[in-house]
């Protein structure tokens, strides 16, 4: 899957992670960051809602005006966007965050939800696409609620959400739960750097 070319150079891959709100994707791709010898680089993803206290520009996400963010989609410059929890924020994936790292030779990874997944492989259908589970739906309700930045209708939107992306984890390559972080960046770094050995 991820070989040399004869010129001993890398080619750029594509790296798709998706999984439920609470799954605990953030955190374990910043552990396989930290800790996976394939050279990884986060895709920023844009969004239209507002940053957490706790969440920096250009890092964790591109926070754009709905209004730039309608302007840029007009203008095709998303590889994949939607409008998460109906009439909520959207959410999107540039095509200048991923386009010129691919042609660089970077392993280009993606944090996105199914829609975006099913919308990017149209795309790049040989994109290694991984979901990442939690242990159970009560887990990653505890999850959701533990976080404390939901009021209860939008934590139900979450949950219902979340129910219907667990029902699509079938039509991804991999899946990997979630019960242990450093385990689950290990086994998905094993994914990236050894296949075979799934």
């Amino acid at each position: 899957m991820f070989s040399r070319d004869p010129q001993g150079s890398d080619p750029g891959h594509l790296i798709v992670v998706s999984g439920p709100s609470g799954a605990g994707k953030t955190t374990v791709l910043r552990r396989l960051y930290e800790s996976c010898p394939a050279p990884l680089v986060s895709s920023v993803s844009a969004t239209t809602r507002r940053p957490r206290p706790d969440e920096t520009e250009g890092i964790d996400y591109h926070f754009l005006s709905r209004e730039d963010f309608v302007s840029r989609r007009e203008a095709g410059d998303f590889l994949e966007c939607c409008e998460v929890y109906s009439q909520g924020d959207w959410y999107g994936t540039l095509k200048s965050e991923v386009a010129p790292s691919l042609a660089a030779g970077k392993w280009v990874v993606l944090e996105i939800d199914v829609q975006g997944t099913m919308a990017v492989l149209e795309h790049y259908p040989d994109a290694v696409t991984i979901f990442l589970m939690p242990e159970s739906p009560e887990e990653l309700e505890q999850r959701l609620r533990a976080r404390g930045t939901e009021s209860d209708a939008s934590l139900q939107r979450r949950l219902e959400f979340a129910q219907r992306e667990l029902a699509a984890a079938d039509r991804y390559r991999y899946r990997v739960i979630n019960d242990d972080v450093a385990k689950a960046a290990r086994q998905i770094c094993e994914i990236l750097t050894n296949p075979g050995a799934r």
